[in-house]
């Protein structure tokens, strides 16, 4: 199943891109720019199903090479981030936690303090397809400026200025638009979970 899937993506995208962009001809046959190659191999990594129906197809795969192989976006909006006998730095061969890619979850101090900050879940929400329940803008918003959209604790600096406190977004916001709209295109792509109780 999943290889059937993966096989029609990515001929859904060597036909967008040889459209689009016009793929270079070597002596040995079509050569994929770097941009080109991101897409594929993000298609390649991504450790869920992904529902392609009405999105950006590149942009997807494109989303999916900066989580899972630039942003590690795993290590912390999954809980645990590996499964069982999946565990790289443990020497195990790396299996992702499927069932709670991306849900969030993770503690960042004492679990059960309220001031402990805990990861959030990326995964778009059932009811209407938004990653993180964000618009694109909100999103847009939150990576630039690390504010905190859902304004839970801990409130810092102070409860009026409320800034994001582990996630990196002080790296994350000199991203460019279109490799930020690649990451929210992939999690719109993602399969949707609840989050950690």
């Amino acid at each position: 199943m999943r290889t059937k899937w993966f096989l029609a993506a990515l001929v859904g995208v060597s036909l967008l891109l040889g459209q689009s962009h016009g793929i270079a001809q070597g002596p040995s046959g079509a050569q994929a720019n770097d941009s080109d190659a991101r897409i594929i191999k993000g298609f390649q990594i991504a450790p869920v199903p992904l529902n392609l129906q009405g999105k950006n197809v590149a942009l997807v795969g494109l989303g999916s090479y900066i989580v899972n192989a630039q942003g590690g976006c795993n290590d912390c909006h999954t809980f645990p981030p590996y499964e069982a006998g999946g565990d790289p730095f443990a020497g195990e061969p790396k299996k992702v936690n499927a069932a709670r890619y991306l849900a969030g979850g993770t503690p960042f101090g004492p679990p059960g303090d309220p001031n402990t900050p805990v990861s959030r879940n990326l995964t778009p929400r059932a009811s209407n397809g938004l990653p993180a329940n964000l618009t694109w803008e909100q999103f847009l918003r939150t990576i630039r400026t690390g504010a905190d959209l859902k304004h839970r604790p801990p409130f810092a600096p102070s409860e009026d200025n409320d800034l994001l406190q582990v996630m990196p977004w002080p790296v994350f916001q000199d991203m460019t638009d279109r490799d930020l709209r690649a990451i929210y295109e992939y999690l719109r792509a993602i399969p949707s979970l609840p989050s950690t109780p």
